[in-house]
């Protein structure tokens, strides 16, 4: 089996896509980009990214059922705002990888 070998940019934007996912494991974002996870925690090593266990994220996800105190409503409604803001993060990072593989791919090509 042959070795893969990928470019820089690439593995920089992998390292920053994990760093900027809350709440993805190793294996999410390595499957997600087609790698093996030890290839991915072999590049997050190499960038001094400390990695997140599967067991520290939390995904609180409401029902509508009691609406609570304001406080716990306010909170509730800061973390669902920090989530999506992390989710939009995610999404440019992935489009933005997406944009450069294109381009890649468009010069690799003789059409």
């Amino acid at each position: 089996m042959a070795r893969k070998n990928y470019s820089e940019e690439f593995r920089l934007d992998a390292v920053e896509l994990y760093r900027c996912t809350d709440g993805a494991t190793i294996r999410q974002i390595a499957d997600e980009l087609g790698v093996y996870d030890a290839t991915l925690s072999s590049w997050l090593k190499a960038a001094g990214v400390p990695t997140r266990s599967a067991s520290g994220t939390t995904a609180s996800s409401t029902t509508g059922g009691g609406a609570g105190t304001a406080e716990e409503e306010n909170a509730r409604l800061r973390a669902q705002v920090a989530r999506l803001e992390a989710d939009l993060k995610r999404t440019e990072t992935e489009k933005d990888i997406l944009k450069k593989a294109a381009k890649y791919f468009a010069g690799e090509t003789n059409w």
